[in-house]
């Protein structure tokens, strides 16, 4: 043990205490703990900043920009026409159909992009079907996580793993290398949900009334503006309930129309205000001067409905920009051209009372008040997922077919190894901005920056274990306990390891973590590197347990209603499953 690995080992456990921690975004911590590296003096500038050029980060990129330009194009939209018309037959059939097609699609597409498209259709047939959509989005999502491990372009992890390998003058992992034993993880992942996982799935009441849901009724009165009342002739914005009171208006009624509660609208008398607010403040309402409660009683979406407007469900997507943040700090109404927010579902609680002052974080749900023009506004919003009232966009045949003849060509050059991945993604994303299928701007948009930032920092660990021998120490002590029961026991842990880690931390981190060490124990070992890096890679990505551990599981989890304990309930299962299944198949499918 010299000082320069203590070091790299200090700045390590720093790391992987801030990713449990949460208390800094992932990309955040991955930057810092590269920077610290290269201050100590541990990696110069060049080896410190490498990330950014390797090939497994500008993969990744454009892997991001070909799933984009195929989810632009409503090429998708058939596999939700399909999966709707499965799921109004029956519950079973309409579960095992999703973990298929989610998996499926999960192949090949970034698996983020999988559930968004799939998660509106879900909620709609489970409503069809009269079904907990917390019956189908675990299903989902698990699918999709279980689908990712079957290709080289499946997960960002893959692509992560080989670049490492390849970074150490190793051979760069194959396109369908994962396939065999991944198709095997999906299918005994599926069999376990159908037979014994959906008895663990939760029932969690999902009202078709959005406004029941979120328990708008307890909280909506109706106020009408007397002729006497000082705020008559006064824009909204200087009524004493919202100055004073500090109530939300959410709908002005004004000779039988429905008007929008804009701050600036000019109150006249008789005007009838839906107005929420607490118990205590529904008391202090009543003494108010000028005004007569008309009625207090629920009120349903028709209710909150101007001639223009509805009701919408969207989820703060994994590593948005509002992560963090309230809506007041975004200025959310005026960003959006007035949505307004009514609720937020807040990891296991409703926010209705001042919900523009709640921090912000991935999975959680806004029950959102907009019409057209606005919805369209939060549609284009990258860091919100419209999950109700949605429209499919149409099928573009000008773009359907270039964009599917490209994303062929791009797997099929890698996987025949005409040209590597990363060449051949590059390549693809030139031709889909050659041919028109994707603009400039939405290349830019469609990359998940925060995961690429992430990318290039936790690169660096890697780097640092591998150059201060730091990895090296480790596998010894690894050998030194369990070299005796050889390397099937040893890979047995690895995969173990690997999976509880990436159920707290991020999955990319913890394959850069475990990647390096795996390759040297293979080498002290003296055999095949290939099973060991093979159980890093899928290990990272088999994330049940929890729902951080995946992006994925973040973003069911305001959707679904779940609560941590769900994830353990239902995913330990599995877990522990596949990780019995890992330890017999990888020796078998990548020999020592």
């Amino acid at each position: 043990m010299t000082f320069e690995i203590g070091l790299v080992l200090g700045i390590i456990a720093l790391a992987v205490v801030l990713f449990v921690s949460e208390r800094l975004s992932m990309d955040t911590v991955a930057i810092l703990i590269m920077a610290l590296f290269m201050v100590t003096g541990v990696l110069t500038p060049a080896e410190g900043l490498a990330g950014f050029s390797n090939p497994a980060t500008i993969t990744v990129a454009s892997m991001f920009v070909i799933s984009s330009a195929i989810f632009k194009s409503g090429a998708l939209n058939s596999v939700g026409i399909g999966l709707t018309r499965i799921g109004r037959k029956n519950y079973l059939l309409c579960l095992l159909s999703l973990m298929l097609i989610s998996g499926a699609l999960s192949a090949f597409i970034n698996d983020t992009a999988v559930v968004a498209l799939l998660m509106p259709v879900v909620i709609q047939v489970s409503h069809d079907i009269e079904v907990s959509p917390s019956k189908l989005l675990i299903p989902l999502s698990f699918g999709a996580l279980l689908g990712g491990v079957c290709t080289l372009i499946g997960t960002s992890t893959n692509i992560l793993v080989s670049g490492i390998a390849q970074a150490q003058g190793l051979e760069p992992l194959q396109m369908f290398e994962f396939a065999p034993a991944g198709i095997l993880f999906l299918l005994a992942g599926v069999i376990y949900m159908f037979f014994i996982g959906r008895h663990l799935l939760p029932t969690r009441k999902h009202s078709k009334d959005l406004s029941e849901e979120f328990n708008l009724g307890e909280y909506m009165t109706e106020v009408v503006l007397l002729p006497d009342s000082p705020s008559v002739g006064e824009p909204l914005k200087k009524l004493g309930l919202v100055k004073n009171l500090d109530m939300k208006v959410m709908q002005v009624t004004r000779q039988k129309t429905k008007l929008s509660a804009t701050p600036s609208l000019i109150l006249q008398a008789n005007d009838v205000l839906k107005v929420r607010c607490g118990v205590e403040k529904l008391k202090m309402l009543k003494e108010e001067k000028g005004i007569k409660l008309k009625s207090e009683r629920k009120f349903l979406d028709e209710d909150l409905l101007t001639s223009d407007s509805k009701l919408y469900e969207a989820i703060v997507t994994p590593n948005s920009y509002m992560e963090g943040k309230s809506l007041k700090e975004l200025n959310f109404r005026s960003y959006n051209h007035g949505a307004a927010v009514l609720a937020i579902r807040h990891r296991d609680e409703i926010v209705n009372e001042k919900p523009t002052h709640v921090k912000l974080s991935a999975g959680d749900v806004l029950l959102i008040s907009a019409n057209a023009q606005q919805a369209d506004k939060l549609r284009e919003n990258e860091d919100l997922l419209i999950i109700s009232q949605t429209e499919r966009s149409h099928f573009n045949y000008s773009k359907i077919i270039p964009v599917m003849i490209i994303s062929v060509g791009v797997v099929m050059a890698a996987a025949t190894g005409l040209v590597p991945i990363v060449l051949s993604a590059l390549v693809g994303v030139v031709l889909l901005i050659l041919f028109r299928c994707i603009r400039m701007d939405e290349v830019y948009k469609a990359i998940d920056w925060k995961v690429i930032f992430m990318l290039a920092g936790v690169l660096s660990m890697g780097a640092a274990l591998e150059k201060t021998g730091a990895a090296k120490l480790l596998a010894d002590y690894l050998i030194y306990g369990l070299g005796d029961f050889g390397p099937h026991a040893l890979l047995s842990v690895f995969f173990f390891i690997t999976f509880m880690t990436t159920n707290f931390m991020s999955n990319n981190a913890t394959a850069a973590l475990l990647a390096p060490i795996a390759i040297v124990t293979a080498q002290e070992l003296g055999v095949s590197v290939k099973p060991f890096l093979m159980a890093v890679a899928y290990g990272a990505s088999l994330s049940f347990m929890t729902p951080v551990g995946y992006q994925t599981n973040t973003m069911i989890y305001g959707p679904g209603n779940y609560r941590f304990s769900d994830y353990l309930k239902v995913g330990t299962p599995l877990n522990m499953l596949l990780w019995l299944l890992a330890s017999l198949i990888l020796p078998y499918f990548f020999p020592f």
